[in-house]
């Protein structure tokens, strides 16, 4: 008998709306269908807030609170080894995490007292300075959230969709407006976004979350983000943005590509909610693993993505050609004193891996107060500026900033160093990080005083990547590792020779190097005594990683 022919199979959808798949084909899509997720603030106020934790439905707390800055915090004692183990609903405790928006990282000096009042009522004193500009509170219970989102909006601050499947909060330079480096400030397309599209129901339904950051100057991870806008002069036409589209880190990270074009400042806001709008459109929804913009672009390639954005189904136009601007030396941090373009200065500080209290921030809030200031800002570092200082003051506020805990002439190790949230509150972590990134810190300021030039460490407490793992001198990535008594305890994956800017690199993992979380000390002091003895004149620590054998860095 002949052999029956067979049909070519089809390619199985990807749960793409721009193709007609509308049907959701995961849990996460069949509840955005269900209901708005920004809808759940009116459960939260007319009844959670009344009837405690044990009332609210699960599809609610676990999915659509996210939209409003909300997820569980993770109930204390459960280890790191149950983190993928427990069912979500075990590894609950019946306290939230709460992320305040600020977008461009900006507060005022009423905004920053509210913040430090709510942490300090609501939070058990706890507020985090996270690398995306935000402030995150924890220990905050459901009965209290409808007066904390009244104190907030009453100063012009809110939790909406600070996290979820929808435009996160906006990465801004931190200095935008004052330094004398910047050309173009970006803050009103920055505040006109916001204004526009944030809560907009057209877009509060996206396959993963979108990440955004604008500004003129260097100074934030441009290439791991869902679209960055950075400065950059046309020949021609002047200055104006250089477009990256498609980056983000996790377990695939990718560097955003260059899409080539010329943005004009009158043209972000266009740009930006097309980019967002072809995400919507065109991004997969089947798989939660691949449904982050950065997947659609590697698929696509930039020019098919520049094609489709300058089709007539979004931005209607062409954007003028750019070519490859000169890249940054490196990401700046704004450390130290600095020089506004009004004659002021601002004094950049670091807290110890962002870790701050409601205490300190009212702290801040009395020397900003003392010396004038009106303006905080956080940055993508995990650090604090205070702004507008006059010259013969600012000896004085450094001294007043340090008794508080901000140091502004800190260690090349404590200025380098970030942490996620970690085991003690994120329900993915799988070891410590705050604490054992604070306690490195000492240990190293001890064992190596003699650092000059930072030495940037990540650490994460999963494979997730929310302290830029794979973008640090050192990365550490968060697992259970087995130590020299053949136990299992609390250890990292290691990543050397992150880099932004000029020294992009998603970091260099030799081959089963893993460390102890109780060896790090002893790691980190080796590998940088390797570093300085055998460094050439100039030559960055990972410069040198690249050029070294497995053996020199284990």
């Amino acid at each position: 008998m002949p052999t029956p022919t067979r049909k070519p199979s089809r390619p199985k959808g990807q749960g793409q709306w721009a193709m007609g798949h509308r049907e959701p084909l995961n849990k996460n899509e069949q509840s955005k269908k269900d209901d708005n997720p920004l809808n759940v603030r009116q459960r939260i106020e007319g009844v959670y807030a009344h009837r405690g934790f044990d009332s609210i439905d699960p599809a609610d707390l676990r999915g659509r609170f996210r939209w409003w800055g909300l997820y569980t915090q993770r109930k204390p004692g459960i280890a790191g080894g149950k983190t993928g183990i427990l069912e979500e609903e075990e590894l609950d405790d019946k306290y939230f995490m709460m992320r305040v928006r600020m977008d461009g990282g900006q507060l005022n000096l009423a905004q920053l007292r509210t913040i430090a009042g709510i942490s300090k009522e609501f939070g058990r004193d706890t507020a985090d300075v996270t690398d995306r500009e935000n402030v995150q509170y924890h220990w905050i219970r459901v009965e209290d959230v409808p007066e904390i989102w009244r104190r907030l909006e009453a100063v012009g601050l809110d939790t909406q969709e600070a996290c979820g499947d929808c435009p996160r909060v906006i990465l801004g330079s931190p200095v935008a407006g004052v330094s004398t480096e910047e050309v173009i400030d970006a803050t009103p397309q920055i505040q006109e976004i916001y204004d526009r599209f944030i809560g907009d129901r057209s877009l509060s339904n996206l396959p993963r979350k979108f990440k955004s950051t604008i500004g003129w100057l260097p100074d934030s991870p441009y290439e791991t983000n869902d679209i960055s806008l950075i400065g950059a002069h046309h020949p021609e036409l002047g200055p104006g943005f250089d477009l990256y589209v498609g980056g983000g880190l996790s377990t695939n990270p990718m560097f955003a590509p260059r899409l080539g074009v010329w943005v004009s400042q009158d043209d972000i806001v266009d740009v930006w909610v097309n980019v967002v709008r072809i995400f919507r459109d065109w991004g997969y929804r089947r798989l939660r693993t691949r449904a982050r913009l950065k997947f659609l672009v590697k698929d696509w390639g930039p020019e098919k993505f520049r094609e489709v954005l300058e089709s007539d189904a979004y931005l209607g136009r062409k954007l003028p050609d750019l070519e490859q601007p000169p890249v940054p030396e490196k990401l700046l941090d704004h450390i130290g004193v600095h020089k506004q373009n009004d004659g002021n200065y601002y004094i950049g500080v670091a807290p110890v891996v962002g870790r701050v209290s409601g205490t300190i921030l009212d702290q801040l809030a009395d020397i900003a107060e003392k010396y004038g200031s009106d303006r905080v800002r956080a940055t993508p570092l995990q650090k604090l500026l205070l702004l507008d200082i006059p010259e013969d003051k600012v000896r004085d506020a450094v001294a007043d900033l340090r008794a508080i805990g901000l140091e502004a002439e800190p260690s090349n190790w404590r200025r380098a160093t970030m942490a996620c949230t970690g085991i003690q509150f994120c329900k993915l972590a799988i070891v410590d990080t705050k604490d054992r990134a604070r306690d490195l810190v000492e240990e190293l300021e001890k064992r190596v005083p003699e650092l000059d030039v930072p030495i940037s460490i990540h650490v994460n407490g999963c494979p997730n990547a929310c302290a830029r793992t794979q973008t640090a001198d050192i990365g550490l990535k968060g697992q259970l590792v087995t130590n020299e008594d053949g136990e299992q305890v609390e250890g990292f994956q290691v990543h050397l020779g992150g880099g932004h800017a000029s020294a992009a690199s998603l970091g260099r993992k030799s081959r089963g190097l893993k460390v102890a979380s109780a060896d790090l000390g002893d790691y980190v002091e080796r590998l940088t005594r390797r570093y300085l003895v055998a460094r050439s004149e100039g030559e960055t620590f990972a410069q040198w990683v690249h050029r070294a054998d497995d053996a020199e860095l284990q």
